[in-house]
């Protein structure tokens, strides 16, 4: 549906100034769904189509707010929240969103402290630091750092108050007294994110602390390649004084509110809520290039990977933030099956940032998933070669390597890879199953291999294929009545699982009990193992696992005789 549609409604609506009976309830019923949908997009055209048809519901405009508020077109969102107020009265926080973010745009700060005044909330903490950066944009200062020590004295809240505090200090130029909080002297430690440090580093450059600024960019990152770091950090030791931008005037301030409150809000709250205090980041600080990547990352959640990836495109090459939002792109991109497209821009950004191992870890595991295994296996080798040093945490590298050799059935170099990952991570359960995992399959080292997946099991007791390993194990050791138990434990974890199911079908085979062991071959047949096994599980139903395992022997000491020449 065009999404002109809303705007066309809205003209209406305001030019009636009466309400129409609803008769278009399918568009009503689309809208509903494309919102339940988070298609934010098409709920938009949908709302529309249905505001036509009624212009004085206060439903279908709050509906349409919510789609272009998920769609980022505040124009719209501000308009229908402007009709709705009119038609309605009564406060919609969905409403107060759109309209609170139109009067921080165009820095009416009274307008700000006035609807405050008068009822208006979107939330406790987001009222109380807007109505403090309100206060600074009027220059109000005094009242603005006691609003600011108000939330301070709040139990839970104290950090995003020193924080804003510190922020709204320094944008005014009090750059000691910002100091003063974020390095703890004022009031003690203060968490602060990621965006926090650069603020502080960029506090101390202003300063004339340099190496300060420098030592924080360290100690709180790290010596690893990261670009945006990479860029500070320059800048910090050839002596130059990096701007305090961070926060630049109130309308900053306030973006600010929104982004540390979305931050808070990812993971806990509804998407959605994040999602929307995220777009009134971006719309007052479009250059806001963590609320962007955040939105971007919040939409991909939101399973809106189109939206996401224009969200992420919209990064020139020159912003530090590029990197990642290429690579966050290019996860976008095979999320709506475009994975040439995605390698593709992958392997843009690895040719044009050759010494970031993070770009060919990224490579690297998009060829993995689409089982370009002799290729990923490059890209990995790559990431390991730009490591300085390895680490612990840099098990998963020689692991996802590991897999690759594997699936391009070099078992020597896989099985070094594996092990090289357990003596990183002795304890990681993946590893510890895949390994013995691949040990059983191949018939070897029969007894470490038990070990190594009763260690996993251990580790991660609720994982079905990882319960399955273990049951396949003893299978293999010729413990069949042991087996029983953990496979089907683990086709209890793993119900719709083919090699699950085939083979808890072999163990019932051994156990005796041969009916059974037909019907849950069947069952793996029809959950789409890949050709090779349900080859296998076809010729299991039609003349018996014993008789296919004689096959299976016999064809294998054909083969080592061949290799051994006689």
């Amino acid at each position: 549906m065009p999404r002109p549609h809303l705007l066309t409604a809205l003209a209406l609506a305001a030019a009636l100034g009466s309400p129409l009976r609803a008769e278009d309830a399918g568009a009503y019923l689309a809208a509903r769904v494309a919102e339940s949908q988070n298609d934010f997009r098409a709920a938009s055209g949908w709302y529309g189509k249905a505001i036509l048809s009624d212009t004085g519901n206060a439903r279908l405009l709050e509906g349409g707010i919510l789609a272009e508020l998920g769609a980022g077109d505040f124009d719209l969102a501000i308009q229908a929240a402007k009709q709705f107020k009119a038609l309605q009265g009564d406060p919609s926080q969905l409403a107060e969103f759109a309209l609170l973010a139109d009067e921080a745009q165009r820095e009416d700060y009274a307008a700000l402290l006035a609807a405050l005044d008068s009822g208006r909330s979107v939330g406790d903490l987001v009222d109380g630091l807007v109505r403090a950066w309100a206060l600074v944009g009027e220059g109000r200062m005094t009242d603005a750092l006691a609003a600011f020590d108000e939330i301070t004295k709040t139990e839970g809240l104290q950090a995003f108050g020193y924080y804003h505090k510190a922020l709204a200090l320094a944008s005014v130029g009090d750059l000691e007294g910002a100091d003063e909080i974020l390095s703890g002297r004022a009031a003690g430690p203060i968490f602060v994110m990621r965006r926090g440090v650069f603020a502080h580093a960029q506090i101390l450059s202003q300063l004339e602390r340099n190496a300060d600024a420098l030592a924080l960019i360290d100690q709180s990152f790290g010596p690893g390649p990261d670009p945006i770091v990479d860029a500070m950090r320059r800048r910090l030791q050839a002596g130059e004084p990096v701007p305090f931008d961070t926060v630049r005037t109130a309308r900053d301030g306030i973006a600010e509110v929104f982004f540390s409150v979305a931050t808070a809000l990812n993971g806990d709250a509804d998407p959605v809520y994040t999602l929307l205090h995220l777009r009134v980041a971006g719309y007052l600080r479009p250059d806001h290039s963590d609320a962007v990547l955040l939105t971007a990352d919040v939409l991909e959640m939101l399973g809106q990977h189109q939206l996401a990836t224009e969200t992420y495109g919209s990064f020139p090459p020159d912003d530090p933030a590029f990197v990642s939002a290429e690579i966050g792109r290019a996860g976008a991109l095979r999320s709506q099956d475009k994975s040439d497209a995605a390698i593709e821009a992958l392997q843009a950004l690895a040719r044009s940032n050759p010494g970031l191992g993070s770009v060919q870890f990224a490579l690297a595991d998009m060829l993995r998933m689409e089982e370009r295994f002799d290729e990923a296996e490059i890209a990995y080798t790559a990431a390991i070669d730009l490591k300085p040093q390895i680490s612990e945490d840099d098990w998963v590298l020689f692991f996802y390597r590991g897999i690759c050799h594997e699936q391009s059935k070099d078992w020597a170099a896989a099985e070094a890879d594996f092990r090289r990952s357990l003596d990183l991570n002795p304890t990681q359960p993946q590893v510890l199953n895949y390994l013995g995992y691949g040990l059983v399959d191949r018939g070897e080292k029969l007894d470490e291999a038990l070990g190594m997946i009763e260690k996993a099991v251990a580790a991660d007791p609720d994982k079905g294929y990882i319960i399955d390993s273990l049951a396949w194990a003893l299978f293999r050791l010729g413990r069949y009545d042991e087996a029983l138990e953990p496979m089907e434990r683990a086709s209890l974890l793993e119900p719709v699982d083919p090699v699950v199911t085939d083979h808890l079908g072999d163990v019932y085979w051994m156990v005796g009990r041969k009916l059974e062991a037909q019907f849950q071959w069947r069952r793996a047949l029809s959950f789409e193992p890949t050709e090779k096994d349900a080859d296998r599980i076809r010729r299991k139903l039609d003349i018996g696992l014993d008789a296919v395992m004689d096959e299976e022997s016999a064809a294998d000491g054909a083969v080592e005789a061949a290799e051994n020449g006689n």
